[in-house]
């Protein structure tokens, strides 16, 4: 691998600064390695989507998979702008993409607070352009919402969990909100990695405060 692709950026590339990518996308195994449902869509009626980036998304991936309500899970990149890219190419900063793990769930059996209660504290999310050791545009926290509904109740926790994190002499948060785009996935290989590979490297680790949800 060229040191172009070994370079991790710290500073968001834009439209014209950012690798182009391609117009086709990764082939990858269609199911679930661990409780075999579908990756890829449609999904049921009653199905949400939310993306969330947490650092690594090998461990933020576990992390939601055997959540009661969750259907199913898959890795990928969200939130740059690069079409289809690669792992090496996010990994260099140059596509503007975090790492994130992408949960549909039942919204008859999991509420959307149940997925943000994890995200806000199984991670750190006011680290910025770093997660922990992992430092790179791509470990930067992230919510990419699909509907208005949660949009509402994602501003609503960040509101009062800042809020926690302050009164505990910790840092605001820098957690990117956005609605989502596009969502890439990643290549097999890192599709429940952990699950493949339960000795795998898992980055996790949050504030130690607690979210009121």
């Amino acid at each position: 691998m060229s040191s172009y692709f070994r370079r991790k950026n710290i500073e968001m590339p834009n439209q014209t600064t950012a690798l182009p990518g391609r117009d086709g996308a990764l082939i990858i195994e269609p199911m679930h390695f661990v409780h075999g449902r579908p990756l890829k869509g449609p999904f049921a009626e009653q199905m949400s989507t939310l993306a969330l980036g947490m650092g690594c998304f090998w461990g933020a991936e576990r992390l939601f998979w055997s959540l009661t309500g969750a259907y199913t899970t898959a890795v990928g990149y969200a939130g740059g702008f690069t079409k289809n890219p690669t792992y090496d190419e996010t990994c260099t900063g140059m596509t503007g993409h975090t790492e994130v793990v992408l949960i549909v769930y039942d919204t008859e059996t999991c509420a959307t607070n149940n997925l943000l209660k994890l995200f806000w504290e199984k991670h750190d999310p006011t680290q910025g352009m770093r997660q922990g050791n992992d430092t790179g545009t791509q470990y930067r926290s992230a919510i990419f919402y699909t509907d208005d509904d949660q949009k509402s109740l994602i501003e609503a926790s960040r509101a009062d969990y800042d809020k926690r994190l302050s009164a505990s002499g910790v840092d605001s948060i820098t957690t990117e909100i956005a609605r989502l785009d596009t969502f890439y996935y990643a290549e097999t290989y890192h599709q429940q990695y952990l699950a493949k590979n339960p000795n795998g490297y898992c980055g996790l680790q949050g504030t130690g405060v607690h979210c009121n949800l």
